[in-house]
């Protein structure tokens, strides 16, 4: 009897297990959902609704992307860190998750808690001013600042983001004071920029292109190693004088314990989609270019940035608590 129990018992397991093999097999079998961690009209929506729909095509199956916004990222990255971790939920995020861990004291994610499948795009950042200031180059802008000191604002969507970083490396380089302003996006800071309420902000091309067209703000300079093709004139801050470059970065995460199979398959669609002429035309437009790295050259290339950025923080004892 016990020995027909066991056996019994022995099937079962093996079934279960040859089920959800099968499973993944069949990944994905239902919609995905791809968390944006913040507001529509940035450069992480953007990116997100097209890979969302190449993704889809390249998978088979409806790749849902639903903005949640809060805290600088960390909602968003908070609610894929705590999904379960069988390929339905992703999460497409910028620098903000590799800078919030140093930042503040409490965040509530790891970084242990999210895997990354790969970086999917790289852009400048642009530092754009109000017409009202008056000033025309960087060289002009950082004078106008040390000449008014503690008088100036800078706008972001959010502390601990790229932007936010960037400000703050930016003052690190030349000296200048400056008060941080977060908005809820990006967006909404360009009617106080264009007022003059605010007097610079390190934004996203995405974000700043409706706006720098028609000179309602001006693009001073780009963070980028070379010139954006979207703004041939403005220099590079390394151009300008200034030895650094910020990468806004895009990546991929599941949370962790993905099964390898489904990695895999979510990889090779993302490399798939980073591949495709009109992916790449449509990041193109804001200035972006497509990624597409493996698992393991993402996951160090996320080691670095964490590393960069912590010194950064550490360098300009920067906390926000």
């Amino acid at each position: 009897m016990a020995t027909k129990l066991r056996d019994l018992l022995i099937t079962a397991l093996v079934g279960l297990a040859l089920s959800g093999s099968a499973a993944f097999a069949q990944y994905p079998n239902r919609p995905i959902r791809l968390i944006l961690p913040y507001n529509p009209g940035g450069i992480v929506d953007y990116v997100g609704r097209a890979l969302a729909q190449h993704l889809g095509e390249a998978l088979g199956q409806t790749v849902v992307p639903e903005n949640r916004p809060g805290a600088g990222g960390i909602l968003g990255t908070e609610v894929t860190a705590r999904a379960s971790p069988d390929g339905y939920t992703l999460l497409l995020m910028d620098n903000a998750i590799v800078i919030n861990p140093s930042l503040q004291q409490h965040v509530p994610y790891d970084l242990k808690q999210l895997d990354p499948i790969s970086w999917v795009s790289s852009s400048p950042l642009l530092l754009v001013v109000p017409p009202a200031l008056n000033v025309k180059t960087l060289d002009a802008f950082i004078a106008y600042a040390k000449a008014n000191p503690g008088k100036l604002n800078f706008a972001t969507a959010g502390v601990g983001t790229a932007p936010h970083l960037a400000a703050e490396l930016f003052k690190q380089h030349t000296g200048i004071t400056a008060t941080h302003v977060p908005y809820k996006g990006i967006g909404a800071s360009y009617i106080d920029l264009m007022s003059n309420k605010i007097q610079f902000s390190f934004s996203s091309i995405a974000g700043a292109i409706g706006f720098t067209g028609d000179k309602r703000v001006l693009a001073l300079a780009t963070t980028g190693e070379t010139r954006s093709e979207l703004y041939p004139d403005t220099p590079t801050m390394t151009e300008a004088g200034l030895n650094f470059s910020v990468d806004l970065w895009l990546a991929l995460f599941a949370p962790a314990g993905m099964p390898a199979d489904v990695r895999t398959k979510l990889t090779a669609a993302v490399q798939s989609v980073a591949a495709k002429p009109a992916f790449k035309a449509q990041l193109a437009t804001i200035g972006a270019t497509p990624r597409g790295t493996p698992p393991a050259e993402t996951a160090d290339f996320i080691k670095a940035e964490y590393a960069k950025w912590k010194q950064v923080i550490t360098d300009g004892k920067i906390r926000i608590d």
